[in-house]
């Protein structure tokens, strides 16, 4: 009998996209240090712009598809920004019908835009790759 049963590994594109999430926390945090004319980034968003440029890359190293890698980062940079509107802005706003649909509109928002952004950002980070990877293949093999 084991101890603890067996667990089962994630899919390529989900660990790829964990990669992403977790190497964009550099990015952000350098970004929060310049003043704010230069840059000023959320954590959701460098999760969804840097980690999945990050995810998009490290997928087309594995042989798996950047955008798929891409699009999970921006599902996780959504749920992480509903969670933090959620803490952050809901406690404070006055309850109205104009507030709620708001609150309603800004999920939404989020929900739909962040994985889309994801998405484009693996393919970038995806097409960067390979032509890094072509043209170090071309400058060796060149005499």
């Amino acid at each position: 009998m084991q101890l603890f049963p067996r667990i089962r590994s994630l899919p390529p594109a989900w660990n790829c996209a964990l990669i992403g999430t977790v190497a964009s926390f550099p990015a952000v945090l350098i970004l929060n240090w310049l003043p704010d004319w230069i840059g000023h980034a959320d954590i959701t968003a460098g999760i969804y712009v840097f980690g999945a440029f990050v995810a998009g890359v490290v997928a087309t190293r594995r042989s798996s598809r950047p955008g798929a890698a891409g699009l999970r980062t921006g599902v996780i940079g959504a749920v992480a920004g509903v969670a933090l509107f959620v803490v952050e802005m809901v406690p404070t706003l006055t309850w109205s019908l104009a507030a709620a649909a708001f609150v309603l509109l800004a999920i939404g928002v989020m929900v739909i835009f962040a994985p889309l952004f994801g998405w484009g950002f693996g393919h970038i980070g995806g097409l960067v790759a390979n032509s890094a990877a072509r043209r170090l293949s071309t400058s060796t093999n060149t005499p």
